[in-house]
């Protein structure tokens, strides 16, 4: 049995967390964010994704991170492809005996020239 359950959306969180303890409406959210009042209404009813702007506004309005926020959506899109896609015809790269298969390096490491 897991104990992992699905993962909240981002603007379920947003509501729950911070709008109702708040007594906060969307239309006011949405004022302070300087964003259309329907992006904040559409992200609160889960009709769509949480954008990076947005979730740099709510990070700087809630005294959080834009990490924390994204992370909310990606682990709620990773959530819902695990439901819906089929990877059972992937195979796996087969390896050579005795070669290791390295990573890329980070993205961070990579200078520019």
């Amino acid at each position: 049995m897991s104990l992992v359950t699905h993962p909240s959306h981002p603007g379920e969180v947003l509501m729950e967390l911070y709008l109702l303890p708040l007594e906060m409406s969307m239309i006011t959210l949405a004022k302070r964010l300087d964003v259309p009042r329907t992006r904040i209404e559409r992200l609160v009813r889960g009709q769509t994704a949480l954008s990076a702007d947005t979730a740099m506004r709510l990070a700087a309005f809630f005294e959080t991170t834009p990490e924390f926020w994204m992370n909310l959506q990606r682990a709620w899109d990773l959530a819902c492809v695990r439901e819906t896609v089929d990877l059972s015809g992937i195979r796996p790269l087969e390896k050579k005996l005795g070669q290791a298969v390295e990573p890329p390096p980070m993205l961070g490491a990579i200078q520019a020239n």
